[in-house]
């Protein structure tokens, strides 16, 4: 196991930052009119990321950071 000590705030080595920034950008001239329409279109983009792997490796990728497995 190996220990890396990251800052309390790190946005750029979080690769859920660039997942939120994805979404938000694809929600700029949304003018939902109630909360629970919000949440079914947030719902509904989230699911078709889910099935973009290079879309969501390039969120980790965008952080520098690699997963390497362990020997």
């Amino acid at each position: 196991m190996t220990v890396v000590l990251l800052p309390g705030y790190a946005p750029d080595l979080n690769p859920v930052e660039g997942l939120w920034a994805h979404i938000k950008r694809s929600l700029a001239n949304l003018a939902a009119r109630t909360l629970s329409e919000l949440e079914t279109l947030l719902r509904k983009r989230l699911k078709s990321l889910q099935y973009r792997h290079r879309i969501l490796n390039g969120f980790l990728a965008g952080t520098g950071l690699t997963l390497d497995r362990p020997n």
